[in-house]
């Protein structure tokens, strides 16, 4: 449930296009980064993945022109990997994905018959426990085979972004939120996460930055505070700026009772993760306000049928609406 929580925050934060830009600006060190236009970043429907596939993903697509060619476009196929241990055939999986969407580009008319296929940039941003030593090409999983045969052995490559690769590095000088996001994942202490959200908060201090502030307060909310503060009730938050301002006012508290328990900063740690398996009616709480948050935010205020029908939902059917809810174009199809 945890997990799936956090691929649904996650899919949250990178349906917002700075999330994205800032992805590729940090973490995909090559040169062409630079000629891309991220003023024309768009998101994509993946309403071409079946069924069967799509309980099997947590994915955002993208486009984005390149500078000075309006009718050339990148595409960015971004799978999001939140699972204990390295998927051996992710390389698959990303080929399945790409060809899907190639041929919905061609069915619906973005490439004619007479154009390329645009390329596509597969990201696969994995935060597992487990070092990621899956091979990152679908031309190593098929056995060896005489040269003769090599010629029709497909081949496709993806760029893996590890998130414990990032564990010990310090927030970048120029504004970052992939790195802010970084950071928040793996600050152990209520000092740590203070440090990091008021660069956050002043990286996305925009009003027309209100959607990625609400995400991130989302996020914070129903995942990481909860994750690193079992047992405390928190308030709903709608933005950064009251989650900021209730660790100010609750920090002294917790520090407190933290040195009256005796605990250093390893034992709390240890405390917390076995506190945390017994939380799971409050997790289901939690994933019910997630989901009702954001339809709220993309289809209005919700009547009270629709308010009792997600409190009256399971755990698998939760997991599923907030999936359709982010791709839907309406309320109905969000919950069907």
């Amino acid at each position: 449930m945890a997990g799936n929580r956090h691929d649904h925050s996650y899919r949250l934060l990178f349906s917002q296009p700075e999330m994205v830009a800032d992805l590729l600006r940090g973490y995909v060190d090559q040169a062409w980064v630079s000629s891309l236009d991220f003023q024309s970043l768009e998101p994509v429907k993946a309403d071409f993945i079946t069924h069967d596939l799509a309980e099997k993903r947590s994915d955002c697509i993208w486009r984005v022109r390149w500078l000075g060619r309006s009718d050339q476009w990148l595409y960015i196929y971004l799978l999001l990997e939140f699972q204990s241990s390295p998927d051996r055939w992710m390389a698959l999986r990303m080929m399945t994905y790409i060809s899907l969407l190639y041929q919905k580009l061609i069915r619906s008319g973005a490439v004619s018959v007479e154009q390329s296929l645009p390329p596509v940039l597969p990201i696969v941003l994995y935060n597992g426990e487990r070092r990621w030593r899956a091979s990152r090409n679908m031309e190593s999983l098929v056995s060896q085979a005489p040269p003769e045969l090599e010629p029709y052995i497909p081949q496709l490559s993806y760029l893996l972004i590890d998130e414990s690769d990032f564990r010990e590095a310090p927030l970048p000088e120029t504004r970052n939120l992939v790195s802010a996001l970084f950071g928040l994942e793996h600050s152990r202490t209520a000092s740590d996460i203070r440090g990091v959200l008021n660069s956050l908060v002043e990286w996305v201090s925009h009003p027309e930055q209100r959607e990625v502030k609400q995400a991130f307060a989302t996020w914070m909310q129903h995942v990481l505070l909860p994750a690193r503060l079992p047992g405390v009730q928190l308030k709903e938050m709608n933005d950064l700026d009251e989650v900021r301002n209730m660790l100010e006012e609750r920090v002294k508290r917790w520090t407190e009772e933290w040195k009256q328990q005796g605990l250093n900063e390893g034992r709390l740690e240890g405390r917390l993760e076995g506190r945390l398996e017994g939380r799971l009616e409050g997790r289901l709480e939690g994933e019910q306000k997630l989901l009702q948050r954001l339809l709220t935010r993309r289809f209005g205020e919700l009547d009270d049928s629709t308010l009792a029908r997600l409190k009256e939902a399971d755990e698998s059917t939760l997991e599923r609406w907030v999936d359709q809810a982010l791709e839907a174009d309406n309320l109905t199809d969000a919950l069907r």
